[in-house]
């Protein structure tokens, strides 16, 4: 399943640009190192102009196999209206599996990707499709995890 979520809060067709910037995650839990993360895709869509940023975010079954059956704590409804919100957010794709994700990126064929310095020595899903990959490095350690688990010791 592959579904785009558009700016217009609905299922809205895929706008044209000439570029996109592209990320991806679970963002489950939107916190200051997503925030930081977008603003450099924002860098990014300003350096190349005419570029719209998406953003592919793991489905609610994705989350749950990626990350436990407590998981996800906002449903990817939630997320992607979530992430739709900030101004820099041109719009979201939600997706099952690796190979959704990479049938997204091989439509898109991004100019700029985004993503976690953690990724450096992975697998990264559709690189071949982008011409330019930016890995980015964690603001202070923050995860939608930690903050789920420092409030269930609470």
């Amino acid at each position: 399943m592959i579904d785009y979520y558009g700016i217009s809060g609905d299922w809205s067709p895929l706008p044209n640009a000439l570029n996109y910037i592209w990320t991806n995650g679970c963002y489950d839990v939107l916190h200051v190192g997503h925030l930081k993360l977008l603003a450099e895709c924002k860098k990014q869509t300003e350096k190349n102009l005419g570029s719209m940023l998406m953003i592919g975010i793991d489905s609610d079954e994705r989350v749950k196999q990626l990350k436990g059956d407590s998981r996800p704590i906002n449903t990817q409804l939630h997320r992607a209206e979530m992430l739709l919100s900030l101004k820099s957010v041109d719009g979201v794709f939600i997706y099952d599996t690796a190979e959704d994700l990479e049938e997204i990126l091989s439509s898109l064929k991004p100019k700029v990707m985004v993503i976690g310095d953690e990724y450096k020595d992975k697998l990264v899903i559709g690189k071949e499709h982008c011409s330019e990959i930016i890995f980015y490095p964690k603001f202070e350690n923050f995860s939608s995890t930690k903050i789920i688990s420092s409030l269930q010791k609470d």
